[in-house]
């Protein structure tokens, strides 16, 4: 086990990500290779005592973890306070390949769309474990929230259907993006993509936020024009209240997933209409790169 001096660990972290993105043959649209999945990741960091986590806890419900409880669930017999704990938040972007074929659509997720989602998202999980195993290697140990046994989708009183971990408030508390119109996470690669996550206890630097709100690099928060994802809804789930979960969740689970599930005869659930053909597909509006 060899150690790595806490200077620099960030960019070795950073580099095991990206370095794993590009080799491993799971990041594919068939799960075994080929054509990838998504592109260069982000990375960012935040730290176990950050503010904004019990912040999330208080407006989302009280079975939101923060990273000091999920780590506890992960090493149940390992002290680790707040302050003790870094969350290593990453962001996926779609491809341009990928990108090209859902602009196309209107109604039903293109079929690389549909494999980014199942094939893409079992990369994520793969990308989580990989973490993991690389920093207890280097002696850190490291939680996945997302894959606890204790993962679930729950019910919140302001939000209706809420996981218990959140991987887009985790990236908007490590510096890597901000919520739009449509809740989407708008990043600087764009809001078509995924992300994840690990806590680990190790205390390192916090990626600065380069932005004032959690709604900054939204047009229609930040200037009141755009709803192009407005637009894109083929079911009308998305307004200037915001995004309508039950109209949603609907669509996907009686349309969508069947859909999917007739071109790639999986259990899939893919939309992502809203995240592309719009200002905000493959980054920060231009409007808003200087403000």
């Amino acid at each position: 086990m060899s150690r790595i001096p806490a200077s620099h660990l960030p960019a070795w972290i950073a580099q095991a990500v990206t370095e794993f993105c590009a080799t491993s043959p799971a990041n594919s649209l068939t799960g075994n290779g080929g054509e990838p999945a998504w592109g260069t990741p982000l990375v960012g960091f935040s730290q176990g005592d950050d503010a904004y986590y019990p912040r999330f806890k208080a407006d989302i419900g009280p079975f939101l973890w923060t990273p000091e409880e999920a780590f506890a669930l992960g090493y149940p017999d390992v002290r680790a306070a707040a302050a003790e704990l870094t969350v290593i938040s990453w962001i996926l972007p779609q491809t341009a390949a990928t990108l090209a074929d859902q602009r196309a659509e209107t109604q039903l997720p293109a079929e690389r769309w549909c494999r980014s989602r199942h094939f893409g998202e079992a990369f994520n999980e793969v990308l989580r474990r990989h973490l993991v195993d690389a920093l207890g290697q280097v002696g850190i140990p490291a939680v996945a929230p997302a894959l606890l046994p204790g993962f679930a989708y729950q019910v919140s009183e302001r939000f209706w259907l809420a996981s218990n971990w959140s991987e887009r408030h985790v990236a908007f508390a490590s510096g890597l993006g901000t919520f739009g119109l449509s809740d989407g996470l708008i990043t600087p690669v764009g809001k078509a993509m995924r992300c994840g996550s690990v806590v680990a206890r190790v205390s390192l630097p916090a990626t600065p936020r380069p932005y004032s709100s959690h709604q900054a690099w939204c047009l229609y928060y930040a200037r009141g024009t755009c709803r192009a994802c407005v637009r894109r809804c083929p079911v009308d789930a998305i307004s200037e209240a915001g995004h309508d979960k039950h109209r949603c969740h609907a669509y996907i689970r009686e349309v969508t997933a069947a859909h999917a599930k007739a071109a790639l005869g999986v259990e899939v659930t893919p939309c992502g209409l809203c995240q592309v053909k719009i200002p905000c597909e493959t980054g920060i509006p231009a409007a808003l790169r200087n403000d």
